[in-house]
């Protein structure tokens, strides 16, 4: 974790949409949970497995190097990413977007903000 700080600095140069080289790091449990990449930030990113093809066989595997987009960020010290190549996209990632993210299309290129705290969550008391 970087300190609060970094973070907020980190966040004020992101924008949705914005595009990184990044290298698969590491694929802990394929067809769960997602994909760990580093995109050359002192954060990490992922990749949630919802937005990756339904078979993990046809995920990037670990020392992939490809473009990744940035997705969304909330405030977990983690930058979402989605693979900007197709080819490691849900099939049918048209109808998710419409589905969960409509306003998908409008956000690429905004700053990325933090939400604040999500309903139900419990409070940071570090």
């Amino acid at each position: 974790m970087v300190p609060d700080a970094e973070w907020v600095r980190i966040r004020r140069g992101l924008r949705f949409g914005q595009i990184f080289e990044g290298t698969v790091v590491k694929v802990p449990r394929p067809g769960v949970i997602g994909i760990f990449v580093d995109i050359g930030l002192t954060v990490g990113g992922f990749v949630d497995a919802a937005l990756l093809p339904d078979r993990s066989e046809d995920w990037p595997a670990e020392g992939t190097v490809g473009e990744f987009e940035i997705w969304c960020a909330d405030s977990r010290q983690q930058i979402r990413l989605k693979p900007a190549d197709s080819r490691y996209l849900r099939g049918d990632f048209a109808d998710y977007v419409e589905r969960f993210r409509p306003g998908w299309p409008s956000d690429v290129g905004r700053p990325v903000r933090d939400p604040g705290p999500q309903p139900g969550a419990m409070p940071d008391r570090r």
